[in-house]
């Protein structure tokens, strides 16, 4: 079913790959409720919708798309939201009225070629800039999730406190797992994360005081009748907050698609074999996840943690929705160890040395084909957004294309595309 010997993996690497994953993106499930709970949303609502839509999503990626891409409610997105909520003063089941609108749209659109065609529209410098963009991303995540690196009033960003328990925890743990990835351990990422995990519950960070198993909440609908949600973005004049969110997780989880398959493997030539299927995924889990009560989804950069690990297949997001299902029964467990960042963030660090290579395959001394990529590679970690990043390089893009003479290289879906970016940046919130 999920052709492991073409695309030479097995059985036991799949499923380590997606223990990876699922360690590196499990604290969604507690971030985004704690995050929506701002805007008035009980916890146990957002907590299992959470769940639902990450388990739509990758249980889609891993049958119809074959592809070990995980996706959940995005971050960033549910931070929009709850801006949303506020600033408009709006009930939250109205704002995700909105999200199931932008879902629907999403689910439309995926079903046609254009998200297609975004893909192959996109040029080759400016998808490895992607590649690498995403890989400083995630690394620089990983330093400031442990406070390694933290803000800083008069450089923005600064070295933290070294000393700290989660710094050196997670200092320990980057080591451990580096020293493994030098002798070639199979797993290397994943046994990693175990040995620090032990390290953390040894010295007593690390700690279950709820316990670890726990039945889970019933899943409640915050609307049901889709017809209403399309009445209430009508009735509030929720166009632009449909239009953010659309176009963000678009953008957002076609770049991630990009970096992690270039990473993989998986791209053909410019091209992303059965993107459909790819791209239906975070559609169908948005629509549906709304219903629920959370926020758009969108495929997660932590998956580049297990397609290092190997993961080359859909057995690696199977077993990333297995592992969510279960989790359901262990929110205790999960609390407790997404609670502890130094867990995860060297995978996250070293996964990010190894996109950042693709750099070497942009066409440096070409300015207009260097520069736009060099914006990606600068604005994802800077703006903490693919989407932003994506934006910069896709305007510069044209603009130097034209004033170069080179503007017969362009086709109107690449310029048509530069100008949403500009509308995203400039004029609509984010």
């Amino acid at each position: 079913m999920f052709q492991l010997k073409a695309n030479g993996t097995d059985v036991k690497t799949e499923v380590i790959s997606g223990f990876t994953t699922f360690l590196t993106m499990v604290y969604i499930v507690v971030v985004n409720p704690a995050i929506l709970s701002a805007a008035g949303v009980p916890f146990n609502t957002v907590f299992m919708a959470t769940i639902i839509s990450a388990v739509i999503g990758t249980l889609w990626m891993a049958i119809f798309a074959n592809y070990p891409i995980a996706i959940a409610p995005g971050l960033g997105m549910n931070a929009y939201f709850v801006t949303v909520v506020t600033t408009q003063k709006l009930d939250y089941s109205v704002a995700f009225a909105a999200v199931f609108v932008a879902g629907i749209i999403f689910l439309l659109l995926s079903l046609t070629p254009l998200r297609e065609k975004i893909i192959e529209a996109i040029p080759h410098n400016l998808k490895a800039g992607i590649t690498a963009g995403i890989g400083l991303f995630i690394a620089f995540l990983g330093f400031r999730m442990t406070g390694i690196i933290v803000s800083n009033d008069s450089n923005l960003v600064g070295l933290g406190d070294l000393h700290s328990k989660e710094a050196i925890l997670a200092i320990v743990g980057l080591l451990i797992t580096l020293i493994l990835l030098a002798l070639n351990v199979k797993g290397a990422l994943f046994i990693g994360m175990i040995a620090t995990g032990i390290i953390a519950f040894i010295t007593g960070e690390l700690k279950f005081t709820e316990g670890i198993v726990k039945l889970p909440p019933m899943p409640e609908f915050v609307f049901t009748n889709p017809i209403h949600a399309f009445g209430d973005v009508m009735s509030y004049g929720l166009y632009a907050v449909v239009l953010s969110f659309l176009l963000i997780t678009i953008f957002d989880t076609t770049g991630t698609m990009i970096g992690v398959a270039k990473k993989a493997g998986l791209m053909k030539g410019e091209s992303l074999p059965n993107a459909k299927q790819a791209l239906m995924a975070d559609a169908v889990a948005t629509s549906v996840g709304s219903m629920f009560g959370t926020t758009p989804t969108s495929a997660y950069i932590e998956s580049s943690a297990g397609v290092a690990t190997g993961g080359r297949t859909g057995l690696t997001t199977l077993t990333v929705a297995i592992l969510f299902m279960v989790s359901a029964f262990f929110a205790p467990l999960v609390g407790a160890v997404s609670g502890i960042s130094a867990i995860t963030a060297p995978a996250l660090i070293i996964v990010g040395s190894m996109m950042i290579g693709a750099v070497k395959e942009i066409d440096w001394d070409t300015l207009d084909e260097a520069f736009p990529a060099f914006l990606v590679i600068l604005a994802m970690p800077l703006t903490s957004s693919i989407a932003i990043g994506l934006a910069f390089g896709f305007i510069s893009y044209p603009v130097l294309k034209v004033f170069t003479g080179k503007w017969r290289e362009l086709n109107w879906f690449l310029i048509v595309i530069a100008v949403l970016f500009f509308i995203l940046v400039a004029f609509l919130p984010h």
